[in-house]
């Protein structure tokens, strides 16, 4: 089990009040565990919008690679992107956050990605576009948001 530090604990479980006072103590934002996640690697896993920004607004590093996309929270990652995060980072198994909110089935996180510049034809380690890795339904769906944005 990897050792987390109160602000991970409480940033994890959505805590606010108890991130507010760990922060306002002088908690170190951009602390990382032993397994190199961070306060807001726990918060955007979990979908906690409210902890996210307090811990930007006291200046967490951006890091979409912990795949925030695959909570389909679309508010929490288009604040992740207003804030610089890429849209195009890869993680461990080369995969960026479209091809996991793909393979989690999360329309509305995928198509914002998708307005926000999101590469539809990289490939993964296995060699898989997003594309290869939508179901059958979503597929179209995306096609067609990718052909609305190159019209623009």
């Amino acid at each position: 089990m990897r050792r987390m530090a109160p602000l991970h604990s409480a940033s994890s479980s959505g805590t606010l009040e108890i991130v507010e006072i760990l922060l306002s103590s002088g908690a170190d934002v951009n602390l990382k565990n032993d397994g190199s996640r961070t306060a807001l690697h726990y918060a955007t896993s979990k979908g906690w919008l409210k902890i996210a920004e307090i811990l930007l607004s006291h200046d967490a590093k951006i890091n979409l690679k912990d795949k925030a996309s695959s909570t389909g929270n679309s508010k929490l990652c288009e604040l992740l992107i207003e804030e610089g995060a890429e849209v195009d980072t890869t993680d461990k198994p080369c995969q960026t956050p479209l091809m996991s909110a793909v393979i989690c089935i999360n329309k509305e996180v995928a198509l914002l990605l998708i307005r926000h510049g999101a590469n539809v034809d990289v490939e993964d380690k296995e060699g898989y576009t997003v594309l290869g890795r939508a179901s059958v339904d979503l597929r179209p769906i995306l096609i067609d948001a990718a052909k609305a944005m190159l019209e623009e």
